[in-house]
């Protein structure tokens, strides 16, 4: 006789999932919104190549439409230090730590979740000891011996899924993980981003310093000149008193280059996962030790979409948020649950699995919203607004991104053309100071020429460096906004999707 109760308890529960997982899900099934049907970056179309300069950072680049991105384009700069420590920030850096714990909440959260598509079952067991009043049965007078019961069962519930909500919650907690799982891969694109640029803007830094301690050394050169020619009667004290006020002024300039470079040092400390202080093995970068990349690949307009981990972001906030209209619809219409318990009920322990011990019943609840004073309804509709909100969101996300882009384009245009005109500049700045210099040195020309000269030649020298700098971190910036080539990872990111 049990079996057969167990039996029948256990055909009643395929034929109720059988019926939940034939349910329809009500609400809007989520579509991926389609690529933009935008056919370039820009309004013009890119030159086949940029301007060539001669010195660092000089070479032409070459945009290479369609091409990929290497999951490590920062090791097409072939600087051994710089990948050594985007290395160690990848490793230590407690921002990846805290998303990637982030993701693990988001995995653990939806695991959680799967089994109310399930039937839940739970076992319990207990004993008592009572003693009735006979009042209880009637006879105030009747003595009633204290006896002990004993229990175990087996109880089961289900919620049929008829409308789809679970499905639905489901759907948008998956969601929640591929967001999370596309912010951990914006945060490696930004942390490794940042690095990259912290190091340029230390080698600038270091150019610039190297720059006007140069220019330091030239002009306490040329104030000793000038200094013999003065006490010679060769010429005037205020020439002196001039050339002293251009060296202050060039000495005046270290120490904020020296702030802004201790500072970079500390920036790339912390990126690394280390304190300010500990920089004893921190690499002092150069720009002569970067190798500008002379070919450029350029994703396709129609591909940037699925490459951008902040658009993907945004697309995965789109779906929880379709999903979550879903919930809102199936919280309209009936709920229907049904449960079961099978078990034994004893005096003695040794009597729960014997004849006549068995006890069992079966239930079925419905429960249909009839009034809530439009609650559901107003429900429904904050979705539907939310949706709107996400939609928007995400729509705003794809041009920002393609307005960074075609930003960096024309930045690496320009920054080629700016370099070439500084080369340029820098070096007929040079000439010239080298003519002044001498026709001082020989009395053939007045002192203001020689201070002109130089100071043309202080801001060429720099404003060189500074360009230099610029074409390595808007390259760089290029990688970040097409994404970084995260999808070429030989060992899959954390469960998100590749395209």
């Amino acid at each position: 006789m049990m079996r057969q109760d167990a039996q029948r308890l256990t055909r009643l529960h395929i034929a109720l999932l059988a019926a939940a997982l034939a349910g329809c899900a009500v609400g809007p099934d989520y579509r991926r919104p389609a690529a933009p049907a935008v056919a370039s970056y820009t309004p013009e179309a890119l030159p086949p190549g940029t301007a060539e300069a001669k010195g660092i950072g000089g070479s032409m680049q070459r945009f290479v439409p369609g091409g990929e991105i290497p999951a490590r384009w920062w090791e097409l700069f072939r600087s051994g230090a710089l990948d050594r420590w985007i290395r160690e920030g990848l490793a230590n850096s407690p921002t990846l730590v805290a998303a990637e714990a982030t993701l693990r909440r988001a995995q653990e959260t939806r695991r959680a979740r799967a089994g109310d598509l399930l039937p839940g079952v739970d076992g319990s067991a207990s004993a008592s000891r009572q003693k009735p009043s006979g009042a209880s049965f009637g006879e105030a007078n009747l003595q009633i011996n204290p006896f002990t019961l004993y229990n175990a069962s087996v109880g089961v519930s289900y919620t049929l899924d008829l409308f789809g909500k679970t499905r639905r919650e489901l759907e948008a907690l998956q969601a929640q993980v591929d967001y999370q799982g596309f912010q951990l891969e914006g945060a490696r694109l930004t942390l490794t981003s940042n690095i990259v640029t912290a190091a340029i803007l230390e080698a600038s830094l270091r150019g610039q310093l190297q720059a006007t301690r140069e220019i330091l050394a030239a002009q306490e050169e040329q104030l000793g000149m000038i200094e013999k020619q003065f006490e010679l009667g060769g010429i005037a004290r205020t020439d002196v008193l001039a050339q002293r006020s251009s060296l202050a002024q060039a000495r005046a300039a270290l120490p904020p280059l020296e702030k802004r470079l201790a500072q970079a040092r500390h920036l790339l400390a912390v990126l690394a996962g280390r304190f300010p202080g500990d920089t004893a093995d921190l690499p002092e970068f150069d720009l002569k030790d970067f190798q500008l990349p002379e070919e450029l690949p350029l994703s396709l307009p129609s591909s940037l979409a699925r490459q951008r981990p902040d658009i993907r972001s945004a697309e995965e906030a789109l779906h929880a948020a379709s999903a979550a209209v879903g919930v809102a619809t199936a919280n309209l219409y009936p709920q229907v649950t049904l449960s079961g318990q099978y078990g034994t009920t004893a005096m003695r322990i040794g009597d729960l699995f014997g004849p006549g011990s068995a006890v069992w019943g079966f239930g079925a609840g419905l429960l249909q919203p009839i009034f809530h004073g439009g609650a559901l309804e107003a429900s429904r509709r904050a979705e539907v607004a939310g949706y709107d909100q996400a939609a928007a969101q995400y729509r705003e996300t794809v041009l920002q991104a393609f307005r960074e882009v075609a930003d960096v384009l024309r930045a690496l245009e320009y920054d080629a053309v700016t370099l070439k005109a500084q080369s340029e500049a820098e070096a007929a700045a040079r000439d010239t100071l080298d003519i002044a210099t001498k026709q001082v040195r020989y009395g053939a020309t007045s002192y203001l020429s020689l201070l002109n000269a130089q100071r043309e030649y202080n801001l060429a020298r720099i404003l060189l460096v500074q360009a230099q700098a610029l074409r390595f971190a808007d390259t760089a910036a290029l990688f970040q906004s097409l994404g970084g080539g995260w999808w070429n990872r030989e060992i899959p990111s954390n469960g998100v999707s590749r395209r």
